[in-house]
């Protein structure tokens, strides 16, 4: 089986120009490129608006001062170096610092600016020993970096710890390599059989894909995808809306679509988050949820499932509706478990790209139980 060689230096990348490679050079000294043959091949180097280049290539606007590398103050919320207790019910193991690809759009780019402020989980056995601690955890995800980058035995040890504490029903793995390199799964028959020993009728596995554009559904991806859905995982989807990717009705609601026809729920289409870098990729919030709504109207109710929301720091806040004059946020879930479901009518701001931009709130309440 094919396995794609991986690609850390820009200078490699054979469908880029001498002028394009001046040009990212002082992107280059600020941030990280990675990707690999296989994803590269997806470009089409005729279109320097390619999505999928945009995706994975650099772009001169990434130096725009813009953002915070933390945006999401995750930091705030760690109780050991690589866990994550943000959500009452959910632990975060950031178990890998590794990616099949550097997005250019990422959250988590701290981590490859500055590896030596390292944030990976080390200490499985003190990370379980919290996990066990507070059964309130009725759910695990592994991610980092991609989950999928770790290797099937570290893998193993990681999942078979996880099944040995009772309250942990689900186990969620992160990964974008069912579209930068699918062939993580299709070339390891050893991690299928992990999934279905690990995958269990009353307690699954879950893979959270990261689909952003619809051409990254290659027939070797879905391919990868039906293996997995074969041994017994099941398959979400998420992706921040992107400028020049997917913000656009009829790239998104094909996405959604196409989602639900290979059986992957649309799971959360997510603001871009302002993160150091991510200004050519940021879509301001009003205009992401008209795109968000038209798309919707493409679909079946099973392909229109995704919310929209903000990772913020004080929990996923989704944008449930606009008038003329107002923009209406719910707290989807929150960090303090007393504001989950308070809803925000805040004034309509069309430059804003994020919840604290939004300086007027009209009226604050708590969601009424139906």
């Amino acid at each position: 089986m094919h396995t794609p060689q991986y690609i850390n230096d820009i200078n490699k990348v054979p469908g880029l120009t001498g002028r394009d490679l001046e040009q990212l050079a002082p992107v280059m000294d600020t941030f990280e490129f990675r990707s690999n043959e296989y994803y590269l091949s997806l470009v089409n180097w005729d279109d320097p608006d390619d999505p999928i280049r945009r995706i994975i290539i650099p772009s001169v606007q990434e130096l725009d001062q813009w953002g915070r590398l933390d945006a999401s103050n995750e930091q705030s919320y760690s109780v050991l170096p690589g866990l994550q207790h943000k959500y009452v019910s959910t632990a975060v193991f950031l178990a890998s610092d590794a990616c099949g690809g550097f997005c250019r759009y990422c959250f988590r780019k701290r981590l490859f600016i500055h590896p030596e402020q390292r944030e990976v989980l080390t200490d499985l056995d003190a990370a379980c020993d919290y996990v066990r601690n507070h059964p309130e955890i009725n759910n695990v995800l592994i991610t980092g970096g991609d989950g999928l980058m770790l290797s099937t035995s570290r893998l193993e040890k990681i999942i078979s710890r996880l099944r040995g504490i009772d309250h942990v029903k689900i186990i969620r793995i992160g990964t974008k390599l069912l579209s930068y390199s699918p062939y993580r799964v299709l070339n390891d028959q050893e991690l299928l059989e992990m999934v279905k020993k690990y995958s269990l009728p009353d307690k699954r596995i879950y893979f959270m894909t990261h689909y952003t554009h619809p051409r990254e559904m290659t027939d070797v991806s879905l391919e990868a995808c039906d293996r997995l859905i074969k041994a017994g995982g099941i398959l979400c989807n998420q992706t921040p809306m992107l400028r020049g990717v997917n913000d656009d009705p009829q790239v998104l609601g094909e996405l959604f679509n196409r989602l639900s026809y290979m059986g992957v729920a649309p799971y959360y289409i997510f603001i871009c988050r302002p993160t150091v870098g991510n200004k050519p990729y940021a879509v301001p919030v009003e205009e992401a949820f008209n795109v968000y709504q038209n798309a919707r109207s493409m679909c079946s109710g099973l392909g229109k499932r995704a919310k929209l929301a903000m990772s913020h720091a004080s929990g996923k806040i989704e944008a449930l509706a606009m008038t003329d004059e107002n923009i209406i946020f719910r707290y989807h879930r929150a960090a303090d478990p007393d504001e989950s479901g308070k809803v925000h009518i805040c004034t309509r701001n069309p430059r804003a790209y994020w919840f604290d931009d939004y300086k007027e709130i009209v009226e604050t309440y708590e969601q009424q139980e139906g």
